[in-house]
């Protein structure tokens, strides 16, 4: 994750009571259990998956997907998608609205997340982002080589990566200029003749009469506030992700073309889900 979008507006406050603590606790409880307990699960088949595999995964992936899929169960919010998913070797790119995304976006396909590296220093998400299979990166140019050839390892293995090309989460209602830093990695050592890139839309459904930014995180919003503010909700709304068609990488000239149209495949997909979506370029 990275650091939050400001935006022109204060990110919300919600006033919770204590049956909306209550409630929270009732639904933390469980939460933890799910997750942790699968962790323990997980790190114990990657002691033998690892040496029979190496990079392959081909068993740990399912347990994180498990965990995702009932992790909304647990919260009280339905899933819902559209598209096929892609089967050509590649990435997957999508907007960025919160934390949510992280769950959203396992739940339906494995895929293994590309982070920023202090995010492995976070107690708890730094722990089961490594667990996962997190890439994690440098912002610094001197690393450029390495997050090349690790990209190239990890997808030629079949890894299907996932990342936000905005850079931070928003509010949910609009979808920033793509940065196209990293997009620049699939064109290095022939990577554009065999990868794709699948672009998804993400759109959050506030509950019935709330703000339609009730699910993003931006802001001075903190992760245990939002975390708080959504397990606390009586009534959830729901998440809704639409996949479009892979692009070919090797059909676009170069990375700054390649993230144009990844970004004008989301924008259009999330336009279409978010009713309150802001469409202008931020």
């Amino acid at each position: 994750m990275s650091v939050t979008w400001e935006g022109d507006e204060p990110s919300l406050r919600r006033k919770i009571g204590p049956l909306g603590y209550m409630l929270a606790l009732a639904r933390a409880i469980p939460m933890v259990v799910l997750v942790f307990g699968c962790l323990l699960i997980l790190l114990a088949v990657r002691l033998v998956e690892r040496p029979l595999f190496g990079l392959d995964r081909p068993i740990t992936p399912w347990i994180t997907q498990f965990v995702c899929r009932n992790a909304f169960r647990l919260m009280g919010m339905r899933v819902s998608t559209t598209g096929h998913l892609m089967r050509e070797r590649g990435a997957v790119v999508a907007n960025h609205s919160s934390w949510l995304d992280i769950f959203a976006l396992n739940a339906r396909k494995r895929i293994y997340f590309v982070s920023k590296a202090e995010v492995a220093g976070w107690p708890g998400i730094g722990w089961l982002a490594r667990a996962t299979g997190t890439v994690f990166i440098e912002r610094n140019r001197a690393h450029a080589r390495a997050h090349t050839n690790m990209f190239r390892d990890r997808l030629l293995a079949g890894h299907k990566l996932l990342f936000f090309p905005e850079g931070t989460s928003t509010d949910g209602l609009r979808v920033l200029p793509f940065k196209t830093t990293l997009f620049a990695a699939f064109y290095a050592d022939g990577l554009e003749e065999v990868c794709f890139i699948q672009p998804v839309s993400v759109c959050y459904h506030a509950p019935p009469g709330a703000d339609p930014r009730y699910y993003g995180w931006w802001g001075d919003m903190g992760f245990g506030e939002h975390l708080l503010h959504t397990l606390s909700t009586w009534r959830q709304g729901r998440a809704e992700l639409r996949y479009h068609t892979p692009l070919r990488v090797a059909d676009y000239p170069n990375r700054k073309a390649l993230a144009a149209a990844c970004e004008a495949s989301v924008r259009e997909g999330h336009s279409a889900m978010c009713p309150n979506a802001i469409t202008g370029l931020d």
